[in-house]
């Protein structure tokens, strides 16, 4: 009784240290295990962390989808044009930085060649449109075909339509008159005699001109000598061409007072044939304040004031019009103004 006893006494001893050694033992396992934890939650932050400075890299403009991986097509028939050039360059750069696959397409001047290749980017699939400088009056048939595949137009310094989403632009109106009653009161004093340069098929310019012909009615004092169509692709050169005939046919020094040009191209080589003949006295104003133009107004040249859109204010519009649009958010459709501002010779310098 006392050996089994003895036993009895032993084997509990041993239970208890084989007990007490697999407690030891899954309590030096748990505490690896929180450990391990640690170092797993730390690893996938790190690694989140990553992929969030990978999207940020890949996305500068923090978008937040609505504009990534679209293919958007900016589409204008006068990349020549400067002012036409800096609003392509501002869109396509922001859309590029939102993400999106940017084509931009110029026809030169050829709107039937735009037509044909609105029809195009519409059986490619594009996911967007923006015309740039390009009247949709001329395009109707094409975009209407393209209003009922569901892919949004949106205009920058162009017409609207009925189906469109927004155009950005100047209040091309307002400005024409700015620049008129500037010219006709504060430079001519209400009389003597004017050179219209225009291109009504200029969906912007037409307002100005619209301002133009609505204005001189109320000066009877003041006679239009001719009004004169300066063709997109070289408006410089062919408004200088247009402006030196006019002079010969008309070389009395006070013969032309004033030339008012509905943009700066024209009113830049009409400037340049008043200086080769020497006509200083003629006076010249012209719409868009580009920077060879407000340069001119500067040098006290015959080109006194020109009026300045705000193209990087229109295109910022548009990329954030259509930013809103493809995250499904409410936009503001129809005509969008940016300010614009005259220049003279008094304030050309804070330019």
């Amino acid at each position: 009784m006392r050996i089994k006893k003895m036993l009895a006494i032993l084997t509990a001893a041993m239970m208890a240290v084989a007990v007490a050694g697999c407690s030891a033992s899954t309590q030096g396992g748990s505490d690896t295990g929180k450990e391990t934890g640690k170092e797993d939650a730390g690893a996938a932050s790190e690694a989140d962390g990553k992929e969030a400075e990978q999207a940020k890299d890949s996305n500068p403009a923090g978008d937040a989808g609505g504009l990534q991986g679209k293919s958007i097509s900016l589409m204008t028939p006068y990349l020549g044009s400067v002012t036409t050039n800096q609003m392509v360059e501002y869109i396509e750069q922001k859309l590029k930085d939102a993400g999106a696959e940017v084509s931009v397409i110029n026809t030169n001047n050829d709107f039937s060649q735009l037509a044909s290749r609105l029809e195009d980017v519409v059986s490619a699939g594009t996911d967007g449109i923006v015309l740039v400088s390009a009247d949709p009056g001329q395009l109707s048939n094409q975009l209407q075909d393209v209003f009922a595949s569901g892919i949004p137009v949106f205009g920058c310094d162009s017409g609207f339509i009925e189906g469109m989403q927004v155009n950005a632009t100047s209040d091309n109106y307002q400005m024409g008159e700015l620049i008129v009653k500037y010219l006709f009161d504060d430079l001519m004093g209400g009389k003597g005699t004017v050179i219209a340069l225009t291109h009504r098929p200029h969906p912007g310019v037409v307002k100005r001109c619209e301002a133009f012909d609505d204005l001189i009615k109320e000066y009877p004092d003041i006679t239009l000598i001719t009004e004169q169509h300066v063709p997109a692709e070289q408006p410089i050169n062919d408004a200088q061409d247009i402006v030196e005939n006019l002079l010969l046919a008309n070389p009395d020094p006070d013969s032309i007072t004033a030339i008012w040009a509905a943009w700066d191209e024209p009113a830049i080589g009409a400037t340049q044939a008043l200086q080769e003949a020497g006509r200083s006295q003629v006076l010249v104003t012209g719409v868009d304040g580009n920077e060879q133009a407000i340069a001119l107004v500067k040098e006290g040249t015959n080109l006194k004031a020109t009026v300045k859109q705000n193209f990087e204010g229109m295109a910022q519009i548009v990329y954030e019009q259509m930013d809103r649009y493809f995250k499904g958010e409410e936009i503001e459709k129809g005509e969008l103004y940016a300010p614009a501002t005259l220049i003279t010779q008094e304030n050309a310098d804070a330019q």
